[in-house]
Formats: structure tokens, sequence, C-alpha cells
């Protein structure tokens, strides 16, 4: 990367910034940098956080992209770094309906940025915004992660449905039912119930489950069409954040006594085998009840 000056497999081909300097030496990285950012899959951001650590550097902010719960602990990323690094410093998480390679490209795109601290929130928000790029501010870092750790798994459902055939109709059954289970656990874990409503919430739920860029999806197209875990797995060749989220969303649901029936179904056809029209059989069957 260092020398073609662009990530050729992940990015489409777009161009670094001609201040951004690329090097494999973390400690290098870290040189003057006044906020770190992590964007590393969430079943590596502890190793990350403890590489930090043991560089001995003294951070001056952290931020990080990473959306999922740790598949061990079902820690969110902001108690992971409560976990393992000092709290002397500000933190944030950024999060939204962004495709890399759509950023990349310049195309307009917006996000949010979560911290307990609003300065720092928007100290971050005005240094990445652009004339094609705008974030906007949240003091609800956990309505932030549990929007991120939940989306992966109902876009794998919604590449099951379509890749079935279902249609629209029950598309937009699975986005709206599904947007209903994020929110139930967020309050659980003392989210604020608007967060779901933003950018961070619906806003990457509808991107992640109707677009094909999404992996999570095209993972579960993959499903429909017959081919085995693994094998789709292997297909897409990138992580799959769902794969690992629809495990830990349900062991999380399950020890507050939240009830996620599409997070649950999605988990049988994933790890237990359940052929996905069963899956979609079993919720259509659940009995009635009142819809908030």
């Amino acid at each position: 990367m260092a020398q073609a000056r662009r990530n050729e497999k992940y990015s489409l081909n777009a161009p670094f910034p001609a201040a951004l300097g690329v090097t494999a030496n973390l400690t290098a990285a870290l040189d003057a940098a006044e906020v770190v950012l992590l964007v590393v899959p969430s079943h590596a951001f502890r190793s990350m956080l403890v590489a930090l650590v043991q560089t001995g550097v003294a951070l001056k902010g952290l931020a990080w992209a990473t959306k999922g719960f740790e598949l061990e602990t079902g820690l969110l990323p902001h108690q992971v770094v409560a976990a393992v690094m000092p709290r002397d410093f500000p933190t944030a998480v950024l999060a939204g309906p962004t495709f890399a390679s759509e950023v990349g490209a310049g195309l307009p795109s917006a996000m949010t940025i979560a911290s307990r601290n609003e300065d720092y929130a928007l100290r971050l928000a005005e240094a990445i915004s652009t004339d094609t790029f705008r974030a906007y501010t949240s003091t609800d870092i956990v309505g932030v992660e549990v929007g991120g750790a939940t989306k992966n798994v109902f876009a794998i459902g919604a590449g099951i449905s379509d890749g079935l055939g279902f249609g629209a109709n029950t598309r937009i059954a699975l986005l709206t039912r599904g947007l209903a289970e994020m929110t139930r656990l967020g309050l659980a874990l003392g989210a604020q119930k608007d967060t779901f409503m933003g950018l961070a919430g619906m806003g990457d739920l509808v991107l992640t489950c109707t677009d094909n860029q999404s992996r999570n999806r095209r993972f579960g197209l993959a499903l429909a069409a017959g081919k085995g875990v693994d094998e789709a797995l292997r297909a897409i060749g990138q992580v799959v954040e769902g794969y690992y989220g629809a495990r830990s969303v349900r062991i999380v649901a399950a020890r507050l006594g939240v009830d996620m029936p599409i997070v649950e179904q999605i988990y049988r056809v994933i790890y237990e085998g359940l052929a996905p029209e069963k899956a979609v059989a079993a919720l259509m069957r659940r009995p009635i009840i009142g819809e908030h």
C-alpha cells in the first residue's frame, strides 16, 4: 500500500490523500498523534488495544469504528476500552451508513460520532467533515454501538429473504421488526430511544440490508442460494461481522431477557442448519402481539 498509495484489495482503488502516511510500525504511527482511530473487526479489537498499551505511548484521544459485541464477553467496544486502556483521555465511536468505496470516491455521506465528552465529539466531527462527508454528534455511545452490533445480523436475514424471492413486503417487514429488536436491546443496555431513528440505527440498518455492497447481505444471499456456511464465508473473502454477531447478540439478549425472534432464527440458520424457509415460517407463526 505504501508503494501503490491505495488499498487495491478492499477500497476499489480509491487513492490515498497526499497527507496520509503508511507504516507497519505501530509506535511510529502513534508518533505525535492527537487522535488514534481504530478500524478493525470486533474479534481483533481487544488485541489491538493491548498492542497500543504495549507501545508505551501516552494517547491523547482514541476513537474507533469497530462494530459488534465482543464474542467471548458480550461487551460493547467502549466497555472493552474501559477494561484495557487507561481512562485519562477522551474516547468516541464512529458509526453510520457508509460504504468505504463510496466515501473513498468522494460521494456525499454522513455518519455519527458519539462520545460522553461533547467537545471531543464536536472536535472530531469538525476535523473529518468535508464538502462530501458530514459528521453528526451524539452522547449516546451505547445506542450507537448497539446499532452497529446488530444491523449486520439483520442484513444476513435480508439477504436470505431476498435470495429466496420473498419480495419487498417481506424485506420491509424484516427491517421494521429488526429495528424494533435493535431498539429493545439498546434500551435494556441503557441507550436512548431516539438514537435508533438516526444514522447509526435505522440509517445503517437500511443501508446494510438493501445494498449488495454489504458483505452480510451477500452472505445471506449465498445461504439462500444453497451454499453452506463455510462455502459462503469463503466466497465473501472478508470478515462477515454478522456471522459472529448472530451468536454474540443472541447471548446478550438472552442474558438481559430481551426478545429478539429474528436474531434467534438467523442464528439457527447459521449455526444449527435450519432451512431458511422454516425460519421464515417460524417467525410468521409467532403469537399475535401489539406492534409497540
